[in-house]
């Protein structure tokens, strides 16, 4: 399954992108993730299960949704440039594909800031 990031014109989804793959590849997820931007919406999307928008994008959001038939729609944090291993954004995915979480291992030093029961 593919994971579309999108933002105004697609620079800052790349970075975002680049984190992802990383998340994706350490937790052995074989999911694939391309950035693009707002008007990659308009193409094709038969093999995206996850539209992930940019936060920027927010007042954008629902209408996004409605243009978006068969996979999920999430809203990125606005944090999410600090996201620099790309762990909280793969939790977001996780969620979002209303998949189980991953314990992933954490880079040392890395904080931990999910909620753990």
């Amino acid at each position: 399954m593919e994971i579309l990031v999108v933002c105004g014109a697609g620079a800052s989804s790349t970075f975002v992108v680049q984190r992802v793959r990383g998340a994706l590849q350490r937790a052995g997820l074989a999911h694939t993730a391309r950035a693009g931007a707002e008007s990659a919406l308009d193409g094709d999307l038969d093999d995206v299960g996850l539209v992930l928008v940019g936060p920027h994008l927010q007042a954008s959001l629902e209408d996004i949704r409605t243009r978006i038939t068969g996979a999920e729609v999430a809203l990125l944090p606005p944090d999410v440039f600090g996201d620099l291993d790309g762990s909280r954004t793969l939790e977001l995915i996780l969620e979002s594909l209303h998949l189980a979480p991953l314990h992933l291992t954490r880079p040392a030093g890395a904080p931990d800031e999910r909620h753990t029961p």
